[in-house]
């Protein structure tokens, strides 16, 4: 079992400035990986939709990105690591006109075995809010480590 302080455990330790989102940065996020939901990309047909205007699609919360001491208050074990995924949970549209910004904490440390030895796996979630303080996405951040 990895030894680590519990204190590291849902301390916040980053929040970013607040980012604007712009329905021009939406449009062109969505060019880029060739995105033509329209409740992403057509404002006449979002209007009619179930969020009454154009939304940002759920991959766009990854776009935001932590602060530049990010990786200096990730707990590291270990001689080398590498990023091991990140699971995404959308709690609420992105839109037009909010401004987002983005709190990480360390959510988990764990360790196992697999076949090429024992692992330790940090897990940092970084929570997304909008400017009426409201969490839009939870971003979880999985990092492996070999001791």
């Amino acid at each position: 079992m990895v030894n680590f302080d519990p204190e590291l455990i849902n301390r916040i330790f980053e929040t970013t400035e607040p980012v604007p989102v712009t329905r021009e940065k939406i449009a062109k996020f969505c060019a880029a990986i060739g995105e033509t939901n329209p409740l992403f990309t057509d404002d006449e047909a979002a209007k009619k939709g179930p969020y009454g205007g154009v939304i940002a699609p759920p991959s766009y919360a990854t776009t935001f990105r932590n602060g530049r001491h990010f990786f200096q208050h990730v707990p590291r074990y270990g001689r080398a690591g590498m990023d091991a995924g990140q699971d995404v949970e959308i709690i609420a549209p992105i839109r037009p006109g909010d401004s987002i910004s983005l709190s990480s904490a360390v959510k988990e440390i764990y360790d196992k075995t697999g076949r090429s030895g024992t692992m330790v796996f940090v897990v940092v979630r970084s929570t997304l809010r909008n400017q009426k303080n409201e969490v839009v996405a939870h971003i979880d951040h999985r990092f492996m480590n070999r001791p």
